[in-house]
């Protein structure tokens, strides 16, 4: 690498470099984005952190919202030094990122965290174990490249921790398990192998499960503010309300994020496959082509449930995830029609809008 050496601490290496070799002879410099609260960054580079915004140019440029900066993303950006501020021009190519649809009704993609090398799933031992709910994270996550790790938290107040391990494996089979306790200091040092020099981890969960709890016994700090989860699953206040990218002290990063209720698939074809690789083996093997795997003659799926070979409760979140994926394809497919059109018409109103300009 060159001059940017100095940003490996960050993440930065020939992956990035070589994508911001355009940007290097127009003067731009690259930073990292360790803050993102609306329309306001917080970028870490060379000389330190800068305020930042994007250029004017970039919104108009930007189709959707994953088109913004990320929390994780790398970007080329102009320095204002004298005023601490940097104008953000363009988003470097990402390695992988974490996503999901947005909350609500809206079609959007929103990521999460990009340019990470694990992502914690943190859900806890006392309320919010939820296999269905894990196996969307790691579905995700999957299909975006990124490599997950299933972290039990709160597991001092849990009577029988290695049950629910060994449930979790059993379940999730292929994914690292972890069961910590961050009151404790238990399972501190195993998770702390994750986190090397240059290496990004992201932490996701619902609201209350220890994610901030976690993140402070790694800083050595209580740096973020913690609360407790909510007496009914899931309705605990959120900790957080931005992401944030910290740096630890033995080197590494954490990425930390809001509590999430609601957490739906975007895209998830070649995750689903992977994730359900036990429910796939069967499909293809039934009696007729369009088995239904209800009460069809000849059904694989049906005879793997009734001889025990398969759980029935995973069956059904496979096909719901499978249901949930094509009806939001549809939806994406509605989108991009709307959106090519809406481009076209912003082209044309600038074309016209020139065409004025010139006739005077």
């Amino acid at each position: 690498m060159t001059e940017f050496t100095k940003l490996s601490r960050l993440g930065w290496d020939n992956f990035f470099e070589n994508d911001f070799t355009k940007f290097s002879s127009i003067g731009f410099v690259p930073g990292r984005i360790s803050r993102v609260n609306k329309n306001a960054y917080l970028v870490q580079c060379q000389k330190g952190e800068f305020n930042a915004e994007v250029s004017g140019k970039f919104h108009f440029n930007a189709d959707a919202q994953s088109d913004f900066p990320a929390i994780g993303d790398w970007v080329a950006m102009r320095e204002i030094p004298d005023e601490n501020k940097a104008i953000i021009e363009h988003v470097l190519l990402r390695k992988n990122y974490f996503s999901r649809k947005v909350a609500g009704v809206k079609t959007d993609e929103q990521i999460i965290a990009s340019n990470i090398d694990y992502l914690f799933i943190i859900t806890s031992l006392n309320l919010d174990l939820n296999i269905r709910r894990i196996e969307r994270y790691i579905t995700l996550a999957i299909e975006r490249d990124v490599k997950p790790v299933i972290i039990l938290s709160k597991s001092d107040q849990c009577e029988n921790v290695d049950a629910k391990i060994s449930e979790v494996r059993s379940a999730l089979s292929g994914v690292h398990v972890h069961a910590v306790s961050a009151l404790f200091n238990t399972g501190i040092e195993e998770i702390s192998e994750y986190f090397e020099v240059g290496k990004t981890v992201a932490v996701v969960g619902s609201s209350g499960v220890g994610k901030s709890t976690l993140i402070n016994k790694l800083l050595g700090e209580d740096s973020l503010v913690v609360k407790e989860i909510g007496a009914y699953k899931d309705k605990g206040k959120h900790t957080t309300t931005h992401r944030e990218l910290l740096s630890l002290p033995g080197g590494g990063m954490i990425i930390d994020t809001p509590g999430m209720r609601e957490i739906q698939l975007w895209e998830g074809s070649e995750g689903i496959n992977e994730t359900f690789s036990d429910v796939e083996q069967y499909l293809g093997k039934c009696k007729f082509g369009d088995c239904r795997h209800e009460s069809e003659p000849g059904c694989a799926i049906r005879k793997a449930i009734d001889e025990g070979e398969l759980d029935n409760n995973r069956f059904r979140s496979y096909m719901k995830l499978q249901r949930e994926l094509t009806w939001m394809e549809n939806r994406k497919d509605k989108k991009a029609a709307h959106e090519q059109k809406k481009k076209w018409k912003k082209i044309s109103a600038q074309v016209r809008r020139n065409q004025k300009d010139k006739s005077y």
